[in-house]
């Protein structure tokens, strides 16, 4: 199994990387910095999330090169239209570039944001771009319109609930799945299903990494998140086995068509109105 999955555009990817969501300003540079200390070359961010200056600087931190990581962000709705939100972006994260840009909700004049992405991806200061939260009409419709193809989309996906639909329906155009929510929002019965109990024995793994790895088996792209340095390690302790194929099949029977966050028409009316407040440079 490899560590690195190829976008539609010929650009390589890591397959597993630290998800900053719900991280404050400090809790974010140290995630990052640690994070890249143990070995991560993927870091995912986003406006909303409030964090991108820290994120930028757990990268300078590092003392990595630039090209030897993989950035990506997301843009918010109320910015699709800014003509400047990209460049606010990359001053904020410190880089000229990033890796993947991404629309962060399909709220908005989110045809406008793509358009956005697009001459972003043109102008090289994205070297992929793709979708968050995009599935069907949405999706169907930045399909329709979009000169440059979605290299990824980004959506809740784990045992539960594997977007075996949506996977099916963007698998003809080469578009991966980046899961968050990967170890369903850290629900115990999922994670504590026998399976993966048995399995975590089997492999000397703990759940998390018997679901992580079948994540990565299957094809998609892993975010997990983690402040923790030793969970950090873990969560990209997944290559050194190989799931079976009855064990695949084993956990595909384990779709419940469950799903943990369900945006609805009120929400993403909010999302496209929602203006973020300026992130505090500290």
């Amino acid at each position: 199994m490899k560590s690195y999955v190829a976008l539609n555009n010929g650009i390589q990817m890591p397959a597993v990387g630290l998800g900053t969501f719900l991280m404050a300003l400090p809790d974010a540079e140290e995630a990052v910095y640690n994070a890249l200390k143990a070995g991560y070359r993927l870091i995912d961010t986003a406006n909303a999330y409030m964090n991108e200056r820290a994120v930028g600087r757990g990268i300078q931190r590092s003392g990595l090169k630039r090209e030897e990581l993989f950035l990506e962000s997301k843009l918010w709705p109320t910015v699709y239209t800014r003509e400047t939100a990209v460049d606010e972006m990359l001053e904020r994260l410190g880089t000229d570039y990033v890796d993947l840009l991404l629309l962060h909700q399909p709220a908005g004049d989110y045809i406008a944001g793509w358009k956005a992405l697009e001459k972003a991806y043109k102008e090289g200061k994205a070297r992929s771009i793709g979708l968050s939260n995009f599935e069907g009409e949405p999706l169907e419709e930045i399909l329709r319109i979009c000169e440059v193809k979605p290299a990824v989309i980004q959506v809740e996906a784990h045992p539960y609930y594997p977007q075996t639909g949506l996977k099916a329906r963007t698998a003809a155009d080469g578009i991966r799945v980046q899961a968050w929510y990967p170890l369903g929002h850290g629900d115990k019965a999922l994670v504590n299903e026998p399976l993966f109990t048995e399995l975590a024995q089997k492999y000397h793994k703990s759940n998390a990494q018997i679901i992580l790895h079948w994540h990565v088996q299957s094809g998609n792209i892993v975010i997990p998140g983690s402040r923790n340095p030793a969970h950090i390690q873990d969560n990209a302790d997944l290559f050194d086995f190989e799931l079976t194929e009855a064990e695949m099949a084993a956990i595909a029977r384990l779709d419940k068509n469950t799903r943990y966050y369900i945006p609805t028409p009120e929400a993403l009316a909010a999302y496209a109105t929602m203006e973020l407040k300026p992130e505090l440079d500290v």
